[in-house]
């Protein structure tokens, strides 16, 4: 009798051990959950809901424009009562691209981009001195969504990718927001130019496919 008990503790402590490494392994190799605790992503996401962080498929899809993605804040900022708590916010360039806030709308290598998801449609405005920058090899830049509440690539430049935890793919709780969160489409945008050559006329077509 006593060792049918023990036997059937043994079980039950193996299978408890099985469920945590399950979920430590899922966790931190194939996807995290996520609180919203910040404004700057509005209306995409909001804060007190939850998001399903993707860990796994940047394994083989690099980020790209209009992906939403959590990363580790860059040394010195904050947005939650100076709390070090992970920033969400939109790939708007990768590497290469030549990005500018020009007449309140953001251009990559000289192409305007259609931006449905901004907040109100508020102006995209430059945050410091400087209105333009190219994007380094290995980094990513990004902003909010609702630029009026979002520090960003504005002010920090553009975030290494080796800093990102992963892809904001699906929006789970409250149930009634439950949805997928797509990457925007921006359609057909340009190579960057090479170094040293003239950036494209920011008069160029504006382009872009609203994607969510």
């Amino acid at each position: 009798m006593v060792l049918r008990w023990r036997g059937c503790l043994l079980e039950i402590l193996e299978t408890v051990l099985l469920t945590v490494v399950i979920f430590f392994v899922f966790q931190h190799f194939v996807a995290q959950p996520y609180q919203i605790e910040q404004v700057s992503m509005e209306p995409t996401v909001e804060p007190g809901q939850y998001v399903l962080v993707d860990k796994l498929s940047p394994n083989w899809s690099d980020y790209k424009r209009g992906d939403v993605i959590v990363f580790e804040p860059p040394a010195g900022y904050s947005e939650q009562d100076g709390q070090n708590i992970p920033f969400i916010k939109r790939v708007i360039g990768v590497a290469g691209d030549r990005v500018a806030i020009k007449d309140n709308a953001v251009y990559v290598n000289g192409v305007q981009l259609h931006e449905p998801y901004v907040f109100d449609g508020q102006p995209t405005t430059p945050l410091t001195n400087q209105s333009s920058w190219v994007v380094p090899a290995g980094d990513l830049f990004v902003m909010g969504d609702h630029r009026e509440q979002s520090q960003d690539s504005r002010v920090f430049g553009p975030i290494p990718k080796s800093t990102v935890i992963g892809r904001a793919w699906l929006r789970y709780w409250p149930f009634d927001k439950l949805g997928i969160i797509g990457s925007a489409s921006y359609g057909a945008i340009p190579d960057a130019p090479p170094a040293g050559a003239p950036a494209a006329s920011p008069s160029a077509a504006l382009i872009g496919v609203p994607g969510r």
